[in-house]
């Protein structure tokens, strides 16, 4: 039996997995998180064969959680539930450690195929996914301009992008004012931009932002 931890802040959504993986015999939800302290907490508490994690948890960045999990259970396979498009998070993800990327409009099918894609140890992502991956390990595309960037770098861009202040973002995330400018100014030369409006458009057209 496929026991799967799932993690999303939509009870609605929670209940509805729990409902598709209910229909197998081989998957069970043993457990659900809102939060990503509670993800975390029973991933240390007690023994999964996957995650369901939505990558927009209350409490952290999902790139960061994934990280966070990924240190304590290297070996626990992590599949990416998110309604941000391929484009968005899809390599950064599995780069990160995902073992898959799953849109939230993808049919129940496709959910229940890639739990256990995961659970036996693949991967799983879409013939697109798999042929951007390809490219950019082969190193045939640059891909995005937020894709130079590094994961603590993408956040803070989000949060610039956002409309925060350096200062706010520096009280966000515990960190002193002169960490957050040097970052911005990283992020500006990598991307290259020369100001918090630029990043604001660009994050807004490529939809990482509301």
């Amino acid at each position: 039996m496929i026991r799967v931890l799932v993690a999303d802040d939509h009870a609605i959504v929670r209940r509805g997995l729990r409902q598709i993986l209910a229909e197998t015999q081989d998957i069970m939800v043993g457990g659900e998180a809102a939060t990503a302290q509670e993800a975390l907490q029973l991933v240390r508490d007690e023994r999964w064969n996957a995650v369901i994690l939505d990558i927009s948890l209350p409490g952290a960045d999902g790139l960061g959680l994934l990280a966070e999990i990924r240190r304590e259970r290297p070996e626990l396979p992590v599949l990416i539930l998110t309604v941000h498009s391929e484009d968005q998070y899809a390599v950064r993800a599995i780069k990160a450690g995902a073992a898959g990327f799953l849109t939230k409009e993808s049919a129940p099918e496709k959910l229940i195929e890639a739990v256990r894609k995961v659970a036996g140890g693949g991967r799983y992502v879409s013939a697109e996914l798999a042929e951007n991956l390809a490219s950019f390990l082969a190193g045939e595309t640059a891909g995005a301009p937020h894709e130079r960037l590094s994961d603590r770098e993408f956040e803070i861009m989000k949060m610039l992008a956002s409309g925060e202040t350096v200062s706010e973002v520096a009280r966000e995330l515990s960190l002193s004012v002169k960490t957050v400018s040097t970052h911005r100014t990283r992020i500006l030369k990598k991307m290259g931009m020369k100001t918090n409006a630029e990043l604001t458009h660009y994050a807004v057209r490529a939809r990482l932002v509301d």
